[in-house]
């Protein structure tokens, strides 16, 4: 069994990152849990992927018009990012300040929004929802384009409240009312995005945002209890100071990142999973001036975070790139890669177009009988493939690991590659009772291969790999 160092190495990477492989667990344990944090929490330290090179082996990512491109994309980059906590990030906010490309100019506009959550998604809540504000493809999803200060369009006013800053209430109490939503819609009047420019002949050109000051409501509104002449900024400044603020981004990092709660629609009444690990990242929320990047190191350095381990159902994007990082495939351009993509949206995550405004429900919402089986088949297929890099550096290292010449220790040693997974009593006795029907393990044959990657096929299959 790995040792506890690269046990917790393990589950900080899975749930900073998108799962490691286990030679670059031991590399970070040997760094240290807490310098690995910091590294983790400051990626502009660590290069970035090199766009213009991938250009010139996917030439359709020049213009990422078709969303399937732009799903290729950001596969590869949660792929291959030496930024893991910033793609990680981005693909949470990407679940909660959602726009999609099913109401949407083109799929590019979406990857803008995303780059948007990569640069500002660690900093200041109030300036980044400024920006979500700013951001061509939220003011054309929610309609605040079509929003005057003579015929107001309420859409992003509400959402901006229910759904991505402060929820529709907690503690059995609502956050805010009917009126606020008004007076919330009337300050982002004018908030609007220029007209498009016809793609030919020099390419796309993506949509801006303008202030249209003659379309804005310069009246007086009342916002949360506070008076005065507010523009869309000033609401946003208001929302961040609100206790329902630090408490919807509280539970959001808390699920997310540590264990799954309850669905949102029922935050109001259902009270935090946790309350203690809430009300310690509510107070970080508010003692660092609202700065995301701390109440994450608040939270990684926490002991309910450390011992939350397997806590969490997998995102279909979690299933499908921490196998194929765990394999080795896909870390140079080659054919396939939208196949892979497509992976994602089959378990029911199509990326960059959610279902709604709401975004996706997780936790074991992401599990049925179709989705289920997709799983398992796909990560099957990828581990029980001995051709693939990750895959024969597993099968290399266990060939020189004495403990992995018997049943119980080859399993052993598996779940340990894959991240050390632990599996009951029961289903761990069933796979070693399958290995030692086969006869003893001769790690120099051939064979040694192939038994081990249907050892690994049959640890995939188990419920257990569903969890972070």
């Amino acid at each position: 069994m790995a040792s506890e160092d690269i046990q917790l190495m393990a589950h900080l990477m899975r749930r900073a990152g998108f799962g490691a492989s286990y030679e670059e667990l031991e590399r970070r344990a040997a760094k240290g849990y807490e310098a690995t944090v910091e590294e983790l929490l400051n990626p502009e330290e660590q290069p970035d992927l090199d766009m213009d090179i991938l250009q010139r082996y996917y030439v359709e990512w020049k213009e990422m018009n078709a969303l399937e491109v732009n799903q290729a994309y950001l596969t590869y980059r949660m792929i291959n990012t030496p930024r893991p906590l910033q793609e990680k990030v981005a693909l949470f906010w990407h679940g909660i300040l959602c726009s999609g490309n099913s109401k949407c100019e083109h799929g590019g506009q979406i990857q803008v929004q995303i780059d948007m959550f990569r640069q500002l998604g660690m900093g200041s809540f109030p300036k980044l929802l400024l920006e979500l504000s700013l951001d061509p493809a939220m003011v054309f999803y929610l309609d605040n384009c079509m929003s005057h200060k003579h015929a107001i369009n309420e859409n992003y006013g509400r959402e901006l409240l229910e759904l991505f800053s402060l929820g529709v209430g907690m503690d059995g109490h609502p956050n805010y009312s009917e009126e606020d939503v008004k007076s919330c819609a009337r300050a982002f009047t004018g908030w609007t995005i220029t007209n498009a420019i016809p793609r030919y002949p020099y390419g796309r050109y993506y949509a801006g945002f303008i202030f249209n000051d003659g379309d804005h409501d310069a009246e007086e509104k009342t916002f949360l209890g506070e008076t005065g002449n507010w523009n869309g900024e000033d609401i946003i400044n208001i929302i961040a100071r609100q206790p329902a603020a630090a408490r919807f981004i509280s539970r959001h990092l808390y699920n997310f990142f540590v264990a799954d709660e309850t669905q949102i629609p029922s935050w109001q009444d259902s009270p935090p999973r946790d309350m203690e690990a809430i009300k310690l990242l509510e107070a970080e929320y508010f003692r660092s001036d609202y700065d995301i990047r701390s109440m994450l190191r608040v939270l990684f350095n926490s002991d309910f975070f450390k011992n939350a381990r397997f806590a969490k159902v997998k995102s279909p994007a979690e299933a499908v790139i921490s196998t194929l990082r765990i394999v080795g495939d896909f870390t140079t351009p080659k054919p396939g890669l939208h196949q892979m993509a497509m992976e994602i949206r089959y378990m029911g995550q199509d990326l960059m177009n959610p279902p709604t405004v709401e975004g996706w429900h997780t936790g074991q919402e992401w599990i049925d009988s179709g989705t289920l089986v997709e799983r398992i088949n796909f990560a099957a297929d990828q581990v029980g493939n001995t051709s693939l890099p990750g895959v024969k550096i597993i099968i290399s290292r266990l060939s020189a690991d004495e403990r992995a010449q018997s049943p119980e220790g080859l399993v052993e040693a598996c779940l340990d590659m894959l991240g050390t997974y632990k599996l009951p009593e029961e289903t761990h006795k069933e796979l070693v009772d399958h290995v030692a029907k086969g006869g003893q393990l001769q790690p120099d044959s051939q064979e040694y291969a192939g038994r081990v990657g249907q050892v690994l096929q049959l640890i995939v299959a188990t419920q257990e790999y569903q969890f972070a």
